[in-house]
């Protein structure tokens, strides 16, 4: 390959970090004097699964030295182009080029071995070894023997460089989401990344996490990386990007530079129409009879984080949102494994429905009327291998057996799901005949909410539902939730979204530390005030 020189930095088995980064300084003053050559392109990409066409002739120009974010509805094809220019795919038809040179990228591989390095949705560590370790896993020039000191220096140079400080020796299950998502990213720069895909990489951060990676994005923008990025957050768009382009069924709908970009200029690019407009409370709910949901002084204890539940009290009524705002590992997982029965109480009880429901198994809680919107679809809510139609029947099954379970009509169910689906969201639904696994995160996350919802329950756990979702399908979502509420759904809403807490929730509790160290009324309060409880401060 002609600019393989500048494509791959190969450090020898006994380089140092400092010669690494000198090396990589190297590069940066070669990507300079080439700013106007793309560093990655694709000139009309297709991919075809069948008769779907996920891209259609697609033209994406990306340089060195800045940030490109890729926008578009559900399905509009930007998971499966990043794919593609990563190897995980083979294009069906059209060209990608290195430095105007055409390439080939028939595996992962492949495409690590030219510089290009891909940050998952769905982080691809192992989580019962160190950070060093799954490190080493990933580099090219790892030898038959593990050097963990070399590895060790390595990793904190890389990190001070760019603002990504780890420790080398931490277990990676002991890590918050923002700390596995820099070892990721050390990963794929310590791996030879030049050009570095993130799909959808804010789904998983606290506020200040999303601060903190767009400034290590501004420190690897100097340095001359290509950063392409997917998200469907407007405001991190106007916030990081250099460039932006967006994608509608496939195809490239427009290309901005920022400068030219409106946050509403690029809905009406990904949607063909104007904004939606945004849900909100029309009036708050009053807290009266029995609530459906109570937690009474409850503890749970865990050992690994020592977070757990610390004497929480907190009710849910029938016809409420009650939003739970905090940094993610402060509790909320554990508040709604409790709900769910997946996690054993130490002290306190929890009621559902005014029963005692602490000792309640997880198909007890379900079978009660609780639906609930998890908070990893994939590995929670969703069983890969089954199509979206099995997926949609889960917990259901019963309804559509025939002759004792001996045969499904499967002509109702495919009916009922095709309802769900298309009378919850307002874009196109997801195929019902494909693998779940193969969704983008937007539209799995669609098929986990419309089955849930679709039970017409009478408790919903909402656990970061808009996670994945396009403007239009955000939404729609929300509204959902609210015409539920005014049927006298009780509802509890967990998110790190304070735009979306503040516009659905009738009450705000803030949790830190396992603690609810704080409640109160949307209109009684602010933003300021609920980051700050969220972060240790007091009331």
């Amino acid at each position: 390959m002609a600019m393989a020189h500048l494509i791959a930095v190969k450090q020898p088995r006994e380089q140092s970090a400092s010669t690494a980064l000198a090396s990589l300084s190297r590069w940066n003053r070669g990507v300079s004097e080439l700013s106007t050559t793309p560093l990655l392109e694709a000139r009309e990409l297709s991919k075809h699964f069948g008769d779907l066409i996920a891209n259609d002739q697609i033209n994406l120009a990306i340089y060195g030295g800045a940030v490109h974010a890729i926008l578009g509805e559900n399905g509009a094809g930007k998971s499966t182009l990043m794919k593609s220019l990563y190897g995980f795919h083979r294009p069906t038809s059209g060209a990608i080029l290195m430095n105007g040179a055409p390439v080939t990228i028939a595996s992962p591989h492949a495409g690590r071995a030219l510089g290009i390095g891909m940050v998952f949705q769905n982080f691809t560590l192992v989580p019962a070894m160190t950070v060093a370790e799954n490190i080493a896993l990933f580099l090219p020039d790892l030898g038959l023997r593990l050097k963990a000191a070399a590895i060790g220096a390595r990793i904190r140079e890389i990190g001070a460089r760019y603002g990504l400080a780890i420790d080398p020796a931490a277990y990676v299950a002991d890590l918050e989401m923002g700390e596995r998502q820099k070892v990721e990213i050390i990963k794929i720069l310590l791996g030879g990344a030049r050009v570095l895909i993130f799909d959808e990489p804010t789904s998983v951060l606290a506020p200040h996490e999303v601060d903190g990676l767009f400034q290590v994005f501004a420190r690897l923008k100097a340095d001359g990386f290509a950063i392409l990025f997917i998200t469907h957050k407007l405001p991190e768009v106007m916030a990081a990007a250099d460039r932006i382009t967006v994608l509608r069924r496939g195809r490239v709908a427009g290309e901005l530079l920022r400068a030219q970009a409106t946050e509403q200029g690029i809905v009406r690019l990904m949607l063909g129409a104007d904004p939606p407009k945004p849900a909100h409370l029309d009036r708050e709910a009053e807290e009266v009879g029995e609530p459906v949901l109570d937690f009474r002084a409850v503890t749970v204890l865990d050992p690994y984080t020592g977070v757990g539940l610390k004497a929480v009290d907190l009710q849910v009524y029938a016809g409420e949102i009650v939003g739970i705002a905090g940094v993610s590992g402060n509790g909320q997982s554990e508040l709604a494994n409790v709900a769910l029965g997946l996690r054993r109480i130490d002290e306190g009880a929890f009621y559902l429905f005014g029963r005692d429901a602490t000792h309640w198994s997880t198909s007890a809680i379900l079978a009660a009327g609780l639906a609930c919107i998890p908070e990893d679809p994939l590995r929670m809510g969703a069983i890969p291998g089954m199509t979206v139609n099995e997926n949609m029947l889960l917990g259901d099954q019963r309804q559509y057996t025939r002759w004792g379970g001996l045969k499904m009509d499967w002509a109702a169910a495919t009916a009922k799901a095709t309802q769900y689906l298309n009378t919850t969201f307002v874009t196109t639904a997801p195929r019902l005949n494909v693998n779940v696994e193969t969704l983008s995160g937007g539209n799995l996350q669609r098929v986990v909410i419309a089955r849930e919802l679709g039970r017409q329950p009478k408790v919903v756990l909402a656990y970061y539902p808009a996670r994945g979702l396009d403007v239009s399908n955000t939404e729609a979502m929300r509204n959902l939730l609210l015409r539920y509420r005014s049927q006298g759904v009780a509802i509890l809403l967990i998110s790190e979204d304070l735009d979306e807490l503040f516009a659905l929730s009738d009450r705000l509790a803030v949790m830190y530390h396992g603690r609810v160290v704080g409640v109160a009324r949307p209109h009684d309060t602010d933003a300021d005030r609920i980051g700050h409880l969220m972060t240790g401060g007091t009331a």
